[in-house]
């Protein structure tokens, strides 16, 4: 008989851009690292689990992760390696099912409802899956397994690194009402910080809101939280579903008031924009620059290229070109880069620019 429900499985490799350099280099086994740039305007790409310990962790500067673990390794990201370990990944879920969503380089969706190997037991395909990753890879994987994508994102979550939970369609509103709204997917900081502002701690808090009064304090993303708080996603699985941007920004714990002050987050900034671009293996042809100002007003000035673009360099130095085109409004608490009108579409093949350096 079949089940009313859809199984979905979630897996999201470990650590896995600092793993797979653990693997290669034993010597970095069991040892802090980061990968990405180093302490000097570096931004951390990912941490190793014995450096998380220590509060380093992706998206942070490379001065305040060595500041925080003093004994820090960085390694510079081998893109092509993580790419080609990818895809023995990929293959590994392909013999499961067609349905597989990549959300990056180590993690995806896979919709088992119907899989090829008539088996129907998600979570013991979950275990094989993983069983079968570490076989061919040597790296660990972790996996949470529900009825839609919203729940096992949160199950992949819980019992990392190299664990799997599963959430069973009766297990539901008891989970959900016990997590922390923190740790619902989809809900960051700022927004869990709000929420605790209005007394909602818990799924179950979150739970007992009503729609309307979700809709005044959260616009259009109320009904969201309304529905996921019962634990309710339609979101299907779809295959090579491709980003339409890509970016970075941050928020600052002062306000800056100079554009000098502003170029250091910006080459921060774009960095990490690069690694993320290099690790879909997308290029852009539109670099917008996003600056939020104090009075919360936000502003942005866009330059698109005959060319497309994802070099770290090329892409400080166009952001900073945007930067001063033109005078700032207040002093600003948020900058961001993003690139958009990617090379995505098989008739849009990439073309690279070489970055001319005065020596």
């Amino acid at each position: 008989m079949e089940s009313a429900y859809r199984k979905i499985i979630h897996i999201d490799m470990d650590a896995f851009y600092a793993s797979v350099e653990q693997l290669d280099f034993p010597e970095l086994k069991g040892k802090p690292i980061a990968v990405g740039g180093g302490e000097i305007r570096g931004v951390v790409s990912a941490a190793s689990y014995e450096a998380r310990k220590f509060g380093v962790k992706s998206a942070m500067s490379g001065a305040l992760a060595k500041k925080n673990c003093p004994e820090l390794i960085f390694v510079k990201p081998r893109f092509d390696r993580y790419k080609e370990i990818s895809r023995i990944i990929r293959s590994i879920f392909l013999e499961y099912t067609d349905l597989v969503e990549p959300l990056s380089l180590d993690e995806a969706f896979l919709d088992v409802t119907i899989n090829k190997k008539n088996a129907q037991s998600a979570t013991l395909l979950a275990s094989e899956i993983r069983a079968k990753i570490y076989e061919k890879t040597g790296l660990t994987a972790s996996a949470g397994i529900s009825v839609n994508k919203f729940l096992a994102k949160i199950a992949s979550d819980y019992n990392k690194p190299n664990g799997q939970k599963t959430i069973n369609p009766d297990e539901i509103s008891d989970f959900l009402d016990r997590l922390d709204v923190k740790r619902f997917f989809g809900i960051g900081k700022k927004t869990a910080d709000k929420m605790y502002h209005l007394g909602i701690f818990t799924g179950a808090d979150l739970k007992s809101k009503s729609l309307e009064f979700l809709e005044i304090h959260f616009k259009n993303s109320g009904s969201h939280y309304y529905q996921i708080s019962r634990g309710i996603s339609n979101s299907i699985v779809v295959p090579d579903r491709l980003p339409k941007s890509l970016g970075a920004e941050r928020t600052f714990e002062n306000n800056i008031t100079s554009e000098v002050f502003l170029e250091d987050k910006l080459r921060w900034i774009a960095q990490e924009v690069s690694l993320r671009l290099k690790k879909r293996d997308v290029s852009g042809k539109t670099i917008t620059l996003k600056l939020k100002y104090s009075d919360f007003t936000l502003q942005t000035r866009s330059m698109s290229y005959p060319y497309f673009i994802n070099d770290e360099a090329i892409l400080f130095e166009e952001a900073k070109k945007l930067l001063y085109q033109s005078g700032l409004n207040n002093s600003v608490r948020l900058i961001g880069i993003q690139v958009s009108n990617l090379n995505i579409y098989k008739n849009k093949q990439p073309m690279y620019i070489q970055l001319r350096l005065d020596l």
